[in-house]
Order: structure tokens, then sequence, then C-alpha cells
């Protein structure tokens, strides 16, 4: 039974290539197109706001900082999200750095067996989140040409996240083990210039990740803009009063985050709020691209990505709600 599972995954996966390579030769040239302008997309808005902070976040992790934030905040995690202490530092990090920030973090303290399992899913449900820099920057200042729509979008986002992991508490909450002494491997000393080299290195590889992402997603949504799957998805929201175009920036954005946004964006000033929602949302949920990426970053590990998915949904729907109700105070 298992065999034939198997199989029968294996016929779709190829179905799929085959069905993927078509539709690349049919439509080349919106699909050409939309590579370009997701590269463009990536060098000029992406990466900038992200690939400082993931060297960053690569020298702090070779410091006493997780140390130290273990034993000053132990007892705040304890109460507020039935954590540990070592889960400071990806929740702070989550929050300031960006996509996938977080999920790097918390694969690199589950290796290091710092973290539980359980730690570990939990911590990925609510601290994997959009930076500041790339929500007041990239998406405020930059595609929508409004500060303060970006400051607004990161007070709902940083809401819904830390009501994620409020929420989060109470899942598993019989685990005994948990705030048990973990076992910490013991690593060699390295030299500065060596961890300079690593952390650019590995801040390379994962960039690289997020620009390929973004591009075979931005291609996967050509297509499906030439297939004509948005619109029909489109009139069907319209049945729920969202507009066509608000929906295929929807859709678009459910696939890959930063093309959703800009698709967004550039709809104009009409059903302004309803966009700024939207927009809510899908900063929260993240996208299917930004799904692939942390799966990439765990896979390595025992995590699952099932608390992820759930955690990011509720994510978004959380900041939409509270977007909802500060617009319309």
């Amino acid at each position: 039974m298992n065999i034939l599972i198997l199989n029968f995954k294996k016929t779709i996966i190829s179905i799929l290539c085959l069905v993927f390579i078509i539709c690349l030769l049919l439509f080349s040239n919106s699909n050409i197109e939309a590579a370009r302008d997701s590269l463009y997309l990536w060098a000029y808005s992406v990466i900038p706001s992200l690939f400082p902070f993931f060297i960053a976040t690569e020298l702090l992790y070779c410091t006493n900082l997780i140390s130290f934030l273990e034993k000053r905040c132990n007892k705040f995690m304890k109460k507020f999200f039935n954590l540990s202490g070592e889960a400071t530092f990806p929740i702070i990090m989550g929050f300031i750095s960006g996509y996938p920030t977080g999920a790097k973090i918390i694969n690199e303290l589950r290796i290091d067996k710092k973290i539980s399992k359980t730690e570990g899913e939990h911590l990925l449900a609510f601290t994997n989140n959009s930076g500041p820099l790339f929500i007041i920057g990239t998406v405020g200042t930059s595609l929508f040409c409004n500060r303060k729509i970006g400051l607004l979008l990161l007070i709902t986002h940083i809401l819904g996240a830390l009501s994620v992991g409020f929420i989060f508490k109470f899942w598993k909450p019989t685990r005994k083990s948990l705030f048990i002494k973990k076992q910490v491997n013991s690593k060699t000393p390295v030299n500065i210039s060596t961890i300079l080299v690593n952390s650019v290195s590995k801040s390379v590889i994962t960039i690289l990740n997020i620009g390929g992402f973004i591009v075979l997603f931005s291609v996967i949504i050509s297509i499906l803009e030439n297939l004509g799957i948005f619109n029909i998805l489109a009139n069907f929201l319209s049945n729920f009063g969202i507009s066509e175009k608000n929906s295929i920036g929807l859709f678009s954005g459910l696939l890959e985050l930063t093309n959703g946004l800009k698709n967004l964006s550039i709809i104009g000033t009409k059903n302004i709020n309803e966009i700024i929602i939207l927009s809510s949302f899908l900063l929260g949920f993240g996208g299917l691209s930004v799904a692939m990426q942390v799966y990439s970053c765990i896979s390595k590990s025992d995590l699952s990505i099932k608390p992820y998915l759930i955690g990011k949904l509720l994510h978004g729907l959380l900041s939409a709600f509270y977007t909802f109700i500060l617009i319309m105070k």
C-alpha cells in the first residue's frame, strides 16, 4: 500500500513538472518578464533589508548572548509563553530581522539540543516574522509610499505574532520535560575571522535561497495568470465583496509575499482600507514561498512544519483583525 502511494505521488509530481515546463514554453515572454521583475525586487528591496540582519544573527549566535537572555528572561518566558529562557533570542531576532531568520535560529538551537522539539515547534508558530525594515521600508515607504501605513502594519503584525505565541502556550500543555536542563553540545573555540567568514557564507546561501523562491513563485504566478486561474478565483471572491484586483493581489500573495504586496500596492487609493487589511493578512501568513524557505531551514532537524503553518494562518487572521479594529476606530 505504501509503495502504491509513493508511486502515485511520484506520478503526480512528474505530471506537474511536465505541465510546468510546457507552460514555461507557452508563456515564455510573460514568464521572463515576471522573473526579471522579481529579481529586481529581490535585489533592491529584499537584500538590503535582510542580508545585514542575517550576518548579525549568525555572529550573535556565536556569542554568550543566548545564555545571558536565558538567565534574565526565563521566568517571563515560562509565565507568558510556557517556554524556557532560550526562546528569548529567536523571539527577539524573529521580530527585528525578518523571514526566515526565526526559523534559522530555531533550527540551530534544536540541532544543538538547547531547546526541545515541542519548544521548537511552538517557536516556529510565532517567531518567523516580517522585519520592521521590510514592513516600514519596503512595504510602507517603497510600495505604498506611506510610512504611516508601514507603521500600522508593523504594530498589528507584532500584536498578531504575540497573540499566536500566547495561544500556543496551551498547545501540548502536559509536556513535563520542557524545562529540564538541556544538553548543550560542546563546540571547539574558533577565532573571530573564522566566525565572520562562516557568518557571511551562511547568510549568502540563505539570501540566495530566498531569491530563488521569489523568482520561482513569481513565474508560477505569471503562469496562473495566463491560464486564467486567478480570474476564476477572483470571480468567486467577488461574491464575498472583495474586488477582482484585490483578489488577484491576495492570491498572488498567498503564493509569494513580496509580489502579492506589490500587486496590492499598485491598485490605487480606492478601497485602501481593504487593501491594508489584506496586506496585513499576507504579512502575517507569509505565503507559500516563505513556508518553503522555513521548510528548507528546518529540514535537517526533527521539527515539523505543521505547527508553523497553523500558527502563520492564525497570525494572518489576527493581524488582519487588529488592523481592521485600528482602521475603523
